[in-house]
């Protein structure tokens, strides 16, 4: 089992660079695939307060179970957000990082690199074509 674990959704196009640059660190992540295999309360607890986030940071407002539940409207707790999230999936932001060194809500993606044991072994370019990491490993900005 690897040492690294990312909650992914492969149509997301932040998840999906997430992924790569772990890849590129020379690391195959344990990939969870959270809308097929949503965390339990326990794991999406332990999820938030190891990222040191609250579960209304942790919400992905731009999908329809958002509007539709009515989270917009700050009346509920911490607890009925998780709820809803383990209901709907969906509404659970992405990709969610764990390694030996911290747990994040990787967004923008490079905030991986803030936590990835490894070095990136080359040059790497999001999706979009941003450049992140130059040919020596080195982050750009």
């Amino acid at each position: 089992m690897s040492l690294i674990t990312i909650y992914h959704n492969p149509a997301c196009g932040t998840s999906r660079n997430t992924l790569e640059m772990i890849r590129n660190s020379g690391t195959e992540p344990t990939v969870i695939l959270y809308l097929e295999t949503p965390p339990s309360r326990e794991e999406l607890a332990t999820l938030l307060a190891d990222m040191g986030i609250t579960p209304r940071q942790l919400l992905r407002k731009n999908v329809e179970p958002y509007e539709q539940l009515g989270l917009a409207e700050d009346v509920f707790t911490g607890g009925q957000l998780m709820s809803f999230m383990l209901q709907h999936p969906i509404l659970i932001n992405r990709p969610i990082v764990v390694t030996p060194l911290g747990t994040r809500l990787c967004r923008p993606s490079e905030v991986l690199l803030d936590i990835l044991p490894d070095t990136q072994r080359g040059a790497f370019t999001k999706e979009d074509g941003e450049e992140v990491v130059d040919g020596q490993g080195k982050k750009i900005k």
